[in-house]
């Protein structure tokens, strides 16, 4: 028995707009967590600091990480979709 893919895949005509976008969202994630990381380096009292409703720093920081990077994966998918979309639309007929 085949342990093939369901569906037949190929070239991506929109590999490197996925590469360029999800390089820039991961620069951009690594710098909101190296700031995390940072501020547990060098002032980790901050982290105790209470910042709103009873939740100090560390806490809201905390979800915060994990809001921001269910949030990019869901534009990540957004932009891509469109972006797909576009050069489907685009391509001549025929090519799929």
């Amino acid at each position: 028995m085949l342990h093939e893919p369901a569906a037949k895949t190929g070239k991506d005509p929109a590999a490197s707009y996925k590469t360029r976008i999800g390089v820039w969202m991961f620069t951009l994630y690594a710098a909101f967590y190296a700031a995390f990381v940072g501020i547990n380096l060098y002032d980790p009292l901050l982290m105790e600091k209470t910042i709103v409703f009873g939740l100090n720093l560390a806490t809201v920081y905390g979800f915060a990480l994990i809001i921001v990077a269910l949030i990019q994966a869901l534009v990540y998918d957004l932009m891509c979709r469109r972006r797909e979309h576009l050069l489907r639309d685009k391509a001549p007929e025929g090519a799929q």
